[in-house]
């Protein structure tokens, strides 16, 4: 106990670097404080029970809540870990079993693919951070958050890291935050060093009026700061935003989703926290709690 509240002390006696702001929220997805694992197998106003995750698991299996963390947006909320494991294969229905992938991922209740959270200006906040007990393995390409279009034909923002297929992956310990994957190419929108033992802090503004995005990053509790301007970015066709792991097969040729090669023995898990969506219509954007 007295590590939470020596961290939770850190985070909110920091001095503010900017005036930390109150704006419209459009979800809420930090997990409060007296939520347990069975909560997420039921409805709950935060996230999906129903959805990602293997065939013959509950979301309760799935999740291992931290509450001896705090991340930057998390007050009186905890942290909360997706897992993976040999028997995380999603499968959309009896004829698609996604062998190919291991995957388990949050999505928040109440975005449906073509609600207001993908209209208008907003602005996507979540935080993340590594397990040392549950490592990944960088031969693979993971995609820790995302969003994907109504139709399932895109993801229009991908936070990703590992080796990422296709590409020249330099450091595969980088998070690589890209823009629709369906552009040539595909825009790599902000980069950072996966550091282990701390919070990496993200603020998305998008605006699906105007088909930008910009980025806001920070580690720790600092404040977020800009990284970049609104940079052009199709962020049309509405959809739903996941937070959890997506892990890729190998050598799977043409059709990796079913074909790729999984190694056996899968523990693996990245810690999620601060997790919401506010309206940035008037220019609105928190930075600091």
């Amino acid at each position: 106990m007295a590590g939470r509240l020596s961290l939770v002390f850190l985070c909110s006696a920091l001095p503010l670097l900017v005036a930390s702001q109150q704006c419209d929220l459009q979800f809420d997805g930090r997990v409060p404080s007296n939520f347990v694992a069975a909560t997420f197998d039921k409805a709950n106003n935060v996230f999906n029970p129903d959805n990602v995750f293997g065939q013959n698991l509950t979301l309760s299996q799935v999740v291992q809540l931290q509450s001896n963390l705090s991340s930057l947006f998390d007050d009186r909320t905890v942290p909360v870990e997706v897992t993976i494991n040999d028997e995380s294969i999603f499968a959309p229905s009896a004829t698609n079993i996604q062998n190919g992938f291991r995957r388990a991922e949050l999505l928040i209740a109440s975005n449906n693919g073509t609600d207001a959270s993908t209209t208008g200006v907003k602005t996507l906040h979540f935080s993340l951070k590594k397990d040392s007990n549950r490592p990944l393995n960088l031969t693979h390409e993971y995609q820790l958050v995302f969003l994907e279009s109504s139709d399932f034909s895109t993801n229009q923002v991908v936070l990703k890291t590992g080796t990422i297929l296709g590409q020249n992956t330099p450091d595969p310990d980088t998070l690589q935050l890209f823009g629709n994957v369906n552009s040539n190419p595909v825009q790599t929108l902000f980069s950072t060093p996966f550091t282990a033992g701390v919070f990496h802090n993200f603020a998305v503004t998008l605006d699906f009026g105007s088909l930008t995005t910009q980025v806001f990053y920070s580690q720790g509790c600092q404040a977020l700061v800009a990284q970049t301007d609104a940079l052009a970015n199709d962020v049309s066709g509405q959809g739903q935003f996941h937070f959890g792991l997506l892990k890729k097969g190998l050598n799977g040729g043409d059709d990796i989703v079913h074909n790729g090669e999984q190694e056996a023995g899968i523990n693996e898990g990245i810690i999620y926290g601060g997790i919401f969506e506010e309206d940035s219509s008037t220019g609105c954007i928190s930075l600091s709690r």
